[in-house]
């Protein structure tokens, strides 16, 4: 009886020990390699799976989610010879755990050194100018390269980041001595094109301004021009006047014309800068039978025009 107790709990023992041989719970975010001796058979996902106990073991255990490798500082040579310490993170995740597990032996190591060497390639082909200020293009030319290259391990490349460019002391003094120099340079040329802008403007100043006084002159000569002829309009009129007055007789406005070209007369020689004093006989009887004769005239022709 005892016997059989102690067999029954080794039964007991086996059959247990192969039932949680056989159960495996995967966590989330992980997926296992299954192996039958020693060959790869399939991947077990996230969740409760069953195997054949003491035939199927795990192989591998792959984490699925994104995960981030730190790449090494070191040192890279651009192409215009100029030393650079550069340091990288990248993001990657795995897409298929049996090509990662059973493709490449190490794969962290092998995606470490996969990115440094490309580093080193695609900061040596630029000009330092181009390494400092194009970052973004560098690490998007390195995650194409990474994830094509690690497209067989079953491994996404999702980002690759330049952490840090760092220059040595000597090559930063000199670049700043360069940037000093070229900002005295926009400097000058700010200020060349300044004083060229300036003359330009009081150049252009001068010509509008002599235009506007060309146009004030002829505008002045047109004026001036048309002043006269009015003037000359008037005193045809004016001389059309007295003669038609002349030819009928009338005595009042012969009188009144005379009279007036004799006060414009006297004022005019009064007016002259010539002299300062003018004596002249002013006879209005003189001025009267002047008159008075022209009328007579005026008369007589008027008499021997009649039939």
């Amino acid at each position: 009886m005892d016997a059989f107790l102690v067999f029954a709990a080794v039964v007991v023992v086996i059959v247990v020990a192969t039932v949680f041989a056989g159960i495996k719970t995967v966590p989330q975010g992980e997926q296992w390699t299954v192996e039958r001796f020693g060959r790869y058979t399939r991947t077990l996902d996230s969740g409760l799976n069953i195997i054949l106990p003491f035939i199927d073991t795990v192989g591998r255990k792959l984490s699925i989610m994104e995960q981030v490798l730190d790449v090494p500082a070191q040192t890279v040579i651009s192409r215009d010879n100029a030393s650079v310490i550069a340091d990288g993170v990248v993001f990657y995740r795995v897409q298929d755990a049996a090509r990662a597990a059973y493709q490449v032996k190490d794969l962290e190591e092998a995606i470490v050194n996969l990115t440094t060497t490309n580093l080193r390639s695609v900061i040596g082909s630029l000009d330092l100018d181009d390494v400092l200020s194009k970052r973004a293009e560098i690490n998007e030319t390195l995650m194409a390269i990474i994830d094509e290259a690690t497209n067989p391990w079953g491994v996404k490349i999702m980002r690759i980041e330049i952490r840090d460019l760092r220059m040595s002391d000597d090559l930063q003094a000199a670049m700043n001595l360069q940037m000093t120099a070229e900002r005295r340079r926009r400097a000058s040329v700010t200020e060349a094109n300044g004083l060229r802008e300036a003359e330009v403007l009081k150049a252009q100043g001068m010509r509008e301004a002599e235009i506007l006084k060309a146009q004030g002159l002829r505008e002045a000569a047109f004026l001036e021009a048309e002043a006269r002829e009015r003037a000359a309009e008037a005193d045809a009129k004016a001389t059309q006047m007295v003669s038609r007055a002349i030819a009928e007789g009338d005595i009042q406005a012969v009188q009144f014309f005379l009279g007036q070209k004799y006060v414009e007369a006297l004022q005019a020689i009064g007016s002259s800068g010539n002299s300062k004093l003018v004596l002249m006989p002013l006879e209005a009887a003189g001025v009267t039978g002047a008159i008075a004769g022209v009328g007579e005239l005026v008369r007589t022709m008027n008499a021997q025009a009649k039939p």
